[in-house]
């Protein structure tokens, strides 16, 4: 259902219930490639556990740790998360890394080899580097060649509502395709992407993949789908900062066909890993 339908049926939908609904029946079996785990800096958020998963129908949720942005110890905050996910299988921990720290390469083996962490994940506006810093090529080498997946958040919340002790600009992403034209072997995505960042510096990248969490707009995924490739494209909700359900309701109010919506829901993020 788009929007147009969903706007013209909405006390219509209101009165049905969402767990006998089709669209709670399309939840099942989605990945969710953009969730936090952990208490945020500056604001309460409901906490993602096993519930919230059975709830909305989740069968992999990849989870990063709000502790890393201000963090300087992240062997313990890595700890803490992968911890926080064996208590659910269907949490994948994506570890944290600070390629500024001096013990950064520490962090990443300990991730990798002492977690089995399969997924990174980076805040290069909370901690103070551009993309075009060596130390993040050297990083992706290194997660090539450990066949790790590299998660860039390009930004947590807009710069209007950001606390005003705690602002940071988003990402530049321009420098990125270069970069990843020298390191072929990366796999690297992009979280929190707006469509204004995607066309003005991610087009031409083979080894990028993209969330949908800030795609806006009236069929803003759909729009998208028209010119970036609809298997780089991954379901990521940015939960619990935004509503879980803002996101399952940009694939309903988008005209995606059955391939292109199996393929945002699980199929993209399960051939990554």
């Amino acid at each position: 259902m788009n929007r147009r339908h969903f706007l013209g049926h909405t006390a219509a939908l209101a009165a049905i219930p969402l767990a006998s609904s089709p669209a709670a029946e399309k939840q099942a079996g989605i990945i969710d490639c953009n969730i936090h785990l952990g208490p945020h800096p500056n604001r309460d958020l409901p906490k993602i556990d096993s519930a919230f998963l059975t709830r909305h129908g989740i069968d992999q949720a990849w989870a990063g740790s709000f502790e890393a942005l201000l963090h300087r110890d992240l062997a313990a905050v890595n700890q803490r998360l992968a911890a926080a996910c064996k208590r659910d299988a269907r949490m994948l921990p994506a570890g944290s890394i600070h390629p500024l720290l001096p013990a950064w390469k520490d962090d990443f083996k300990r991730c990798v080899e002492g977690h089995g962490m399969k997924i990174l994940r980076l805040h290069p506006n909370h901690h103070g580097y551009t993309l075009a810093d060596p130390r993040f090529t050297e990083l992706l080498e290194l997660a090539a060649a450990g066949k790790v997946l590299v998660q860039i958040v390009a930004q947590l919340e807009d710069q209007r509502t950001q606390h005003p002790l705690t602002q940071v600009t988003p990402v530049d992403l321009k420098p990125l395709p270069a970069v990843l034209k020298r390191v072929p072997d990366a796999r690297v995505m992009v979280l929190n992407a707006n469509a204004a960042m995607i066309t003005t510096a991610l087009h031409g990248s083979t080894n990028l993949w993209l969330d949908m969490a800030m795609i806006e707009g009236v069929g803003g995924v759909e729009n998208l789908l028209k010119a970036w490739p609809a298997e780089k494209l991954c379901f990521g909700s940015h939960a619990p900062f935004f509503y879980w359900e803002s996101s399952s309701l940009k694939l309903q109010e988008s005209v995606l066909t059955p391939q292109q919506l199996s393929a945002v829901q699980r199929t993209n993020a399960s051939a990554l890993l």
